[in-house]
């Protein structure tokens, strides 16, 4: 069962793209391409997810995976073509055997639906001295209680 040394791999890209951002974003949906031929079992992999993020900041993300269809290309006719085990993968115009993979080896993040937090206070203030430094602060009205002084 590689769906849990691939949950682990998952884990890590985005453990290192949450390390880009400032302020911890909220993970909705992370939508994963997923190939034919990777022999990796979707629903495998949705369990062994589910299982790892448990109590962790990906609590509540889930997985939303679309799979990609493994195509080859034929070297000595040209076409390319949907191979299947039962003929071997061989080209079903000339029967040569599969040696170019065009698609359905993809196991990659395709993009990650999320949000970030919302800080409430007034703006960051622009060092004079330097380039003004960039505000995350949601400009629309703080529904925070009221600081105390």
């Amino acid at each position: 069962m590689h769906e849990v040394d691939m949950t682990r791999c998952l884990l890590q890209a985005l453990e290192d793209w949450r390390d880009q951002h400032p302020v911890q974003p909220q993970v909705g949906t992370i939508h994963l391409l997923v190939g034919e031929f990777t022999c990796v079992e979707p629903s495998q992999l949705q369990l062994s997810f589910a299982a790892a993020v448990k109590d962790t900041w990906l609590a509540g993300a889930r997985l939303s995976i679309a799979s990609v269809p493994l195509v080859g290309k034929c070297l000595v006719c040209g076409n390319s073509y949907r191979p299947n085990p039962t003929s071997g993968y061989a080209s079903p115009c000339c029967g040569h055997p599969l040696e170019t993979i065009l698609s359905g080896r993809e196991l990659k993040i395709q993009r990650i639906d999320y949000s970030r937090p919302r800080i409430c206070g007034p703006p960051v203030q622009a060092n004079p001295c330097s380039q003004p430094t960039p505000s995350f602060v949601d400009p629309s009205p703080c529904t925070c209680p009221p600081a105390t002084p």
